[in-house]
C-alpha cells in the first residue's frame, strides 16, 4: 500500500504543470475556507496534528483512526447573501485504515434574470457541490499518506458542469520534539462536461505546511506555504492609473523578491491553556497586499478565532478580515458519535 500511494502522490504531481490565480478556473469554490479554526488561523494549514476532522479537509493525511465516528458541522454567512459549508463523517477500519465522506457546498443565492432589454425573466440560482471520500493510513509512526476524491457538480442558472478532482497528502510527526510536517496537491483533475463546451483549468495547488508547538508553554506556531506551482503571485491593474487614484494597492511585476515571497505565507499561532479552550490568530499577507486600502490597511490579511468545549460538543468561531468593506464569520461544531454509547 505504502508504494502504491507513493507512486499516485509522484505521478499526480509530475502532471501538474501549472497554478492558476483566482477568476482563472473553474470550481474556485474548492479554495474557500469553511473551517472556523483555519479561517482564524490565517485562511490555510496542512499541518497541525489533533482530533480535529476539520484538519482533514485541508490535508488527507490528517485523517487519524483517533477521529473515527467523528462528525463536523461547518457554516459560512459569507458576502452578498452568499452561504457556504461542510458536513463530514469519519469511520476507522483496523488494517485497513481510516475513511471519510463530506459535502461542500456554496449557494450564490437568486439573481433577477432579464433579457436583453431589461424584461424581468423570472428568478436565477446559482450552486456549488463538491463530495469529498478521503482515504488516509499511517505508514508509520511518523508517517501518514492520504487522498481525496472529490465529485463536482456545479449549476449556474442554465449552465451546469461536472467535474473531478483529488488532493494527495503526507503528513510527518515527531511527537517528542512536538513538530509536525505536511505536503498536499490539491485540486489536481479535469472537467468532465464544461458549462458551455469551453473547457477551464482546475484551481490546483501545492501547499507545505510546519507547525511547533512550545514544550513549556501553551503555544503552537504554524506556517503553511501556498501557491507554489506559481512563484509570481503579483498582477499589473487593468486600469492602473485609475486603481492607483482609488486608493487601493497598484500592484506590479517588478515586487521584490520578498515581497513575492510573502505572497505564499500564512502565519498562524494558537494559545491553548486548556484541553477544553483555544483562542487562534493569523495573517495572510497576500490577502492584505491585494485587498487592503492604501489609505487605511486597518485589519485587512489580519484573522482571529477561539473554540471551546461544551458537554461532548466543541464549538468553533473564526472571523477573516479581508478589507475594510467586510469580513467573514466563520462557526463550526464537532462531536464523537462514539462519546454518547
Amino acid at each position: 500500500m505504502q508504494k502504491y500511494l507513493y507512486v499516485i502522490l509522484l505521478v499526480a504531481i509530475t502532471q501538474t504543470i501549472g497554478a492558476q490565480r483566482g477568476g482563472e478556473s473553474t470550481y474556485d469554490f474548492l479554495n474557500l475556507t469553511n473551517s472556523a479554526r483555519v479561517a482564524a488561523l490565517g485562511g490555510s494549514n496542512v499541518s497541525i496534528t489533533d482530533n480535529d476532522i476539520n484538519m482533514a479537509y485541508h490535508n488527507p493525511a490528517l485523517l487519524q483512526k483517533e477521529m473515527d465516528e467523528a462528525m463536523v458541522l461547518n457554516y459560512v454567512p459569507y458576502m452578498t447573501n452568499i452561504n457556504y459549508g461542510y458536513v463530514g463523517f469519519a469511520k476507522h477500519f483496523e488494517n485497513v485504515g481510516t475513511f471519510s465522506f463530506g459535502i461542500h457546498n456554496i449557494n450564490y443565492g437568486d439573481f433577477q434574470r432579464t433579457n436583453e432589454i431589461g424584461e424581468d425573466m423570472g428568478i436565477a440560482t446559482a450552486a456549488e457541490y463538491s463530495f469529498n471520500f478521503t482515504y488516509a493510513r499511517q505508514l508509520s509512526p511518523t508517517l501518514s499518506m492520504g487522498l481525496t476524491a472529490k465529485p463536482i457538480y456545479s449549476k449556474l442558472d442554465v449552465y451546469s458542469s461536472f467535474g473531478i478532482a483529488a488532493d494527495f497528502g503526507v503528513h510527518y510527526r515527531k511527537a517528542e520534539k512536538n513538530f509536525s510536517m505536511g505536503i498536499v496537491l490539491k485540486n489536481v483533475g479535469s472537467q468532465i462536461s464544461s458549462y458551455d463546451n469551453i473547457q477551464e483549468d482546475m484551481p490546483s495547488d501545492l501547499q507545505i505546511g510546519f507547525t511547533k508547538k512550545l514544550a513549556h508553554a501553551p503555544f503552537r506556531f504554524s506556517l503553511t506555504i501556498q501557491n507554489l506551482l506559481d512563484w509570481d503571485l503579483t498582477y499589473t491593474p487593468y486600469d492602473a492609473e485609475n486603481a492607483s487614484n482609488s486608493g487601493f494597492s497598484n500592484e506590479s511585476d517588478d515586487s521584490g523578491f520578498g515581497d513575492k515571497a510573502l505572497r505564499h505565507m500564512v502565519f498562524g499561532v494558537e494559545f491553548m491553556p486548556s484541553k477544553t479552550f483555544h483562542v487562534d490568530f493569523g495573517y495572510n499577507y497576500r490577502r492584505r497586499q491585494e485587498l487592503g486600502y492604501e489609505e487605511r490597511m486597518s485589519t485587512a490579511g489580519l484573522s482571529w478565532g477561539f473554540g471551546f468545549r461544551v458537554y461532548k460538543f466543541l464549538f468553533s468561531y473564526g472571523s477573516a478580515r479581508y478589507h475594510l468593506g467586510g469580513a467573514s464569520n466563520h462557526f463550526s461544531i464537532s462531536t464523537n458519535l462514539s462519546n454518547f454509547k
